[in-house]
């Protein structure tokens, strides 16, 4: 596996081993509401599955982790500080102070500045102030994950291909101080051969004391590759499906 991670000095994790623990979480946009009293820990080390089809709040739990929804109440902490409680308004205000506390959120889709070259994306990705002064040794580790970009570097990300625009978006996300990456949908929108291997790199990671959730509608992808999956359906998640139970998960969703 790729120390990758490992190599960080992320903050350290509870007494009980969670890098994340949510309780009681609601979270939506203006009068909908989409995560519903939602309960969730994940450990150091852990690298966890969320299934469910579009528009089960997959991507809205992640939002609501970062700060990002209309509104959202509840308790989120992560590595033993309060990220979450109420929030009513200015999603995104306090995104950066929980960026700082060790989140890395990798959006699906394209969510990337098209008109930035690849090198400056990969820059803009190292957000503190100690990963900016390490960016150099941290983006040739994210090109031995995801060699094809090193001779796209300085293209802009407009003109590259799906599968290589969400290598860039990965590789963003990488180059953080994080120890709670979340990942979502990371093979959307790819042809098989390329969403395996983005699915490759992602489980070649070594994590040491970070965790991973990733969100994804392929559980084929996932399945005996992750330590637990988890259903997620009309706004909360299922219980606990080991991997070899993931094609049933998949079925009841």
């Amino acid at each position: 596996m790729i120390g990758f991670l490992a190599r960080r000095r992320p903050p350290e994790p509870e007494s009980d081993g969670s890098i994340l623990a949510i309780r009681g979480l609601s979270a939506g946009y203006g009068p909908m509401r989409v995560i519903h009293d939602l309960d969730l820990i994940v450990r150091a080390g852990e690298r966890l599955g969320i299934v469910g089809l579009n528009g089960h709040g997959k991507s809205t739990l992640f939002l609501a982790i970062a700060g990002l929804t209309g509104w959202q109440r509840g308790s989120i902490r992560l590595n033993g500080r309060e990220v979450g409680g109420s929030r009513s308004q200015g999603p995104g205000r306090y995104t950066h102070h929980v960026v700082r506390q060790g989140l890395a959120l990798m959006p699906q889709g394209d969510e990337i500045f098209h008109g930035l070259t690849v090198e400056e994306h990969l820059d803009s990705g190292a957000f503190t102030p100690r990963s900016w002064r390490e960016r150099a040794p941290r983006k040739e580790r994210v090109l031995a994950i995801f060699p094809p970009l090193r001779k796209l570097m300085a293209t802009p990300v407009g003109r590259l291909s799906g599968g290589e625009r969400r290598m860039v978006s990965l590789g963003r996300g990488l180059m953080a101080d994080a120890s709670l990456f979340l990942v979502d949908e990371p093979s959307l929108g790819l042809a098989p051969k390329i969403g395996k291997g983005v699915m490759d790199a992602l489980m070649g990671l070594e994590l040491g004391n970070s965790a991973m959730v990733i969100a994804e509608q392929n559980v084929a992808l996932l399945e005996g590759r992750v330590d637990r999956i988890l259903g997620m359906h009309v706004g909360q998640l299922k219980g606990e499906a080991s991997t070899s139970l993931a094609s049933q998960t998949k079925r009841e969703l």
